[in-house]
């Protein structure tokens, strides 16, 4: 499905470059985006906390494409690509719930309230989270394989109301691009944009990585069948 050869060569080059990415947005988030004058220097938090959420949501559609991809072809890369995505979502999801707690704190006096934002993205956590116990627990790779592509295509159904939940309920947490998010000052939008494309090459990075690393421990196991 991925070129070995060229999956080699643009990992590296893909690594560089989400390094200067994360090195030049450090200077937009502390030098060129201007302190929020009601939270203070706190607020910066939110670079790293939208990102981490977005790709950590965009990671669970891998999951999603992958799976369904499995389903119809039965190509193993399909399965490592889907892993991949989904082990990386939920470290992203993780951090965005420690990094939107510690905001909590300052801006509503709580680390955390049942939010239908919060709430939703909790429940994502424990779906992916189940998703991993559920591949480690089975035995039979061919059976394993089957069952998480159905549970991964499922499991996206919960992503939707995560995206959507703080314009289709009454929530605290803010649309950041919607009727409630146009507070940012250009310097923000900029340094925000800016954060968006760094994680994202740092995504991408890391499921190409994660995925060459998947691949070999299956060529692994496989030397050890036959």
């Amino acid at each position: 499905m991925l070129n070995r050869s060229l999956t080699q060569e643009i990992i590296p080059i893909l690594a560089v470059a989400a390094g200067l990415g994360l090195v030049g947005a450090q200077y937009f988030i502390w030098v060129y985006a201007p302190v929020e004058a009601t939270m203070g220097l706190l607020q910066k938090i939110f670079y790293f906390h939208l990102p981490l959420a977005w790709w950590g949501l965009l990671c669970f559609f891998l999951v999603f494409c992958a799976s369904a991809g499995f389903l119809i072809t039965r190509n193993p890369s399909f399965d490592r690509l889907a892993l991949a995505g989904a082990e990386l979502g939920l470290l992203y999801a993780t951090l965005a719930l420690v990094t939107g707690s510690i905001w909590a704190r300052a801006a509503w006096n709580t680390w955390w309230t049942w939010d239908p934002r919060l709430s939703t993205t909790l429940v994502m956590w424990f779906i992916y989270a189940g998703y991993l116990v559920l591949r480690k627990s089975m035995d039979n790779p061919g059976k394993m394989r089957a069952v998480s592509a159905v549970l991964g295509i499922v499991a996206f159904l919960n992503v939707p109301l995560v995206f959507l939940s703080a314009r289709m309920w009454r929530s605290i947490h803010p649309a950041v691009f919607g009727s409630r998010g146009g507070g940012l000052e250009p310097e923000m939008m900029t340094t925000v944009l800016v954060c968006i494309t760094a994680w994202g090459l740092l995504t991408l990075t890391f499921i190409l990585y994660r995925f060459r690393q998947l691949e070999i421990r299956d060529r692994i196991r496989n030397l050890f069948i036959y």
